[in-house]
């Protein structure tokens, strides 16, 4: 009996890809779970013809656009915290170079895909092919080297065999706690479609065991003698405590220490906001709660988080003198952050190992009354944020619209996506998440154009529930193909579009550092302007039309009783809908005890500038070296 069987490159991908298992906490699960693609020549007749096969069981779904359809893929994997992925194939040269920002946008947030795009002729006798870049230098450089940088592991698979080590050492990568992110295995179109005899058991079925990491036990003793000396420590919540799944560990670890949280947009809705030491977010985009008490602590134990500038206020809101941080995380290059203890493990088991020890110790924080009170205030703030009808230039206010759907319209265990502009910063500080792993918000690399195709992501995660795409204008445009595909698939998300003329976020940056409005407003201009400003009349775009275009169903609003009704009729919809909300450019919520450090012009020849230079100067002094 043969123990080979003779396939394509292609047909041996889809027959590996159909075979692999992994299996966490004794919980069995098959890792991939589908493709995205756009066929084209590079991959069309090769990968292509083996996922026609009607021999597996991967679901295919056609993408619109490849960024697109790849963040589809990203959003999918971080819902199921990374415990099931899809594959994204394309063809070759644009479409391929169209993967790059998702791939960089994977690596940064910790987040696998599987990337097979297609690539040049490895025999290189019909070159120059269509959509080959060619490099006098260096003839063996594709588009694809472009994915170097951006990918956790890349391999070119240039000779059949090859196939095996690049499709083991992919699974290695993608499962890995400690290394995923964008993996991208190259695929030449006329190896795609060459055939060997590979070994049968090379398809047999294959568990990929993800182990909890467990803490070093002297670095257990290090982290119990910082707490010794700790009276007033908090704990960040980081996108590590959903993927390790230990919410419930971490909310009762600070009920028992009496230690507060506060949460990143990664972490946030590990536990619910309810919880009574939930101080809600963090840093820049964080809430009064946790910025005033972190202001404070003289101990940060930082779970599951890279301690971004976003979260630590670029360094500068741990102010207490001699304050200490303890990071809790897989990796050690997130765990040795701003001179962290390291506690290189998984998040679930160093929460069990310190909790041990404090336990013996009769270790409490010795905060009072400040929790309860803190929560109080900044509840009341957010109460009056989502009451408030109008913004400054009275027109209807972003967050009024935000409170209505989180506190009125969305079902508790609605699934909220977002990743750009204003919206994060508020959703990050008011939104309120009432059931566990409901808000999904894609900040590490905060790229425009997720938030559509995200939102389908994470609704084949969640097919039961509902999924809102917070998404704004400026975002939209730039990206909003794979509602095409949502559509096709008669998959309902629902897109909430808030137009704020432009790209109000960064707007409002520019001001903030004393730059007159300029290139961030949808403004007519004159035919003999060379001059992006604010001078002209506002465009006057009809998003909802555009979503008509293609099928959704929509609405248009302007003030809190149409938005409603549109959200009330929405959830009628069998389909995907759009609800094209029209607010204030200026109503999105402000900072509350942060600061984030930009690059504010030295030299100028506006004093505003000059003086917002000045204040970047002293705020500086005040943040930490390492």
């Amino acid at each position: 009996m043969s123990n080979t069987i003779k396939l394509t490159v292609g047909q041996a991908i889809v027959k590996f890809l159909d075979n692999q298992f992994v299996n966490f906490d004794n919980r069995e699960e098959k890792f991939i779970n589908g493709v995205f693609g756009i066929f084209g020549h590079g991959c069309v007749v090769g990968l292509g013809e083996a996922l026609e096969q009607n021999n597996h069981s991967l679901k295919f779904y056609k993408g619109c656009n490849e960024q697109g359809m790849a963040h589809s893929a990203i959003a999918y994997a971080k819902q199921n915290n990374r415990k099931k992925i899809m594959a994204v194939t394309t063809s070759i040269g644009p479409g391929a170079m169209n993967l790059v920002t998702a791939a960089a946008l994977a690596t940064t947030n910790r987040i696998p895909v599987l990337l097979l795009p297609g690539d040049t002729f490895a025999c290189r006798q019909p070159d120059p092919v269509l959509q080959q870049l060619e490099q006098f230098h260096d003839f063996g450089i594709t588009s694809n080297d472009a994915f170097k940088p951006v990918c956790r592991y890349f391999d070119r698979v240039s000779r059949p065999e090859q196939l095996m080590t690049a499709l083991l050492n992919a699974m290695r990568v993608l499962t890995s706690p400690v290394n995923t992110g964008a993996v991208c295995v190259a695929l030449p179109q006329d190896v795609q479609a060459e055939a060997y005899d590979y070994p049968v058991e090379f398809f047999e079925k294959r568990i990929h065991y993800i182990d909890r990491i467990e803490p070093n036990v002297k670095v257990v003793d290090e982290a119990i003698k910082i707490f010794k000396n700790s009276k007033k420590p908090i704990i960040i919540c980081g996108g590590g405590v959903r993927f390790s799944e230990c919410g419930e560990e971490l909310a009762q670890f600070a009920s028992k220490y009496n230690i507060p949280f506060g949460e990143t947009q990664a972490g946030k809705s590990a536990v619910e906001f309810s919880h009574p030491y939930n101080l809600g977010g963090i840093g820049v985009t964080g809430g009064l709660a946790a910025n005033e008490i972190a202001s404070n602590a003289d101990l940060v134990i930082a779970v599951g988080t890279r301690l971004s500038d976003f979260t630590t206020s670029s360094k500068w809101l741990f102010a207490k003198d001699n304050v200490k941080i303890i990071s809790i995380n897989v990796n050690d290059f997130d765990a040795i952050k701003m001179n962290s203890l390291p506690l290189v493990c998984d998040a679930k088991k160093g929460l069990i190992a310190l909790n041990k020890q404090l336990e013996e110790i009769n270790y409490k924080a010795s905060y009072t009354n400040e929790i309860i009170e803190i929560k109080k205030e900044w509840d009341k703030e957010v109460d009056r944020l989502y009451t408030t009808e109008l913004g400054p230039n009275n027109r209807y206010s972003q967050l009024r619209a935000l409170g209505i759907m989180n506190e009125e319209q969305f079902a508790k265990n609605s699934i909220v996506v977002g990743a750009s502009g204003s919206l994060p910063g508020d959703m990050q500080r008011v939104w309120r998440a009432y059931e566990r792993e409901t808000y999904h918000m894609e900040y590490g690399y905060s790229c425009m154009g997720y938030e559509v195709s995200g939102a389908l992501g994470v609704k084949l995660a969640n097919e039961e529930v509902e999924v809102y795409s917070m998404v704004g204008d400026a975002s939209f445009v730039m990206l909003h193909s794979e509602l095409l595909t949502a559509l096709e698939n008669n998959i309902k998300i629902n897109i909430m579009l808030f137009d704020n003329n432009g790209f109000g976020c960064i707007d409002n940056l520019q001001r903030s550092q004393g730059i007159p409005k300029f290139g961030c407003e949808l403004v007519y201009r004159g035919k003999d302007s060379n001059r992006i400003d604010s001078t002209g009349e506002k465009l006057q775009v009809s998003y909802a039309m555009i979503a008509k275009g293609y099928g959704c169903d929509v609405w248009t609003v302007h003030n809190s009783e149409e938005l409603k009704k549109a959200l009330e009729e929405s959830k009628k919809s069998t389909k995907s809908t759009l609800i094209d909300i029209k607010v204030d450019e200026d109503s999105m919520s402000g900072s509350y005890k942060s600061w984030w450090r930009v690059g504010t012009p030295e030299v100028s020849q506006k004093q505003s500038v000059i003086d917002a230079y000045k204040k970047l100067q002293e705020e500086i002094k005040k943040t930490k070296k390492f």
